[in-house]
């Protein structure tokens, strides 16, 4: 297992918003239930549901390049099954959040 990272000596605080869909290749049979339980409801418009995650989080980081390298490995790693998934993410610095 590889070793933690080392907290930075002086980092600024991020906002990330993850977003996990399955790859088009794969089927959705949860994504298939809600499209048939909306046109049950009479939502006859709706095609093509797709069921996917959203994750938000607080990352401490030296910069926003080192921020989106770390949330990277993170998705790569345990938040998004690469094998099945596709992930893309949002990263926004926090005002005046710089912790030393």
């Amino acid at each position: 297992m590889a070793d933690s990272p080392v907290r930075p000596s002086m980092s600024h605080s991020y906002h990330c918003r993850i977003y996990v869909t399955l790859r088009p290749s794969v089927l959705d049979p949860a994504g298939t239930a809600v499209q048939s339980g909306l046109q049950q409801l009479g939502y006859d418009s709706v095609s093509q549901v797709r069921i996917g995650k959203y994750i938000e989080l607080t990352l401490e980081a030296p910069d926003e390049a080192t921020a989106s390298q770390q949330l990277d490995t993170m998705c790569d790693q345990l938040l998004a099954n690469t094998v099945i998934e596709n992930y893309c993410f949002e990263i926004t610095a926090l005002e005046g959040a710089v912790t030393p």
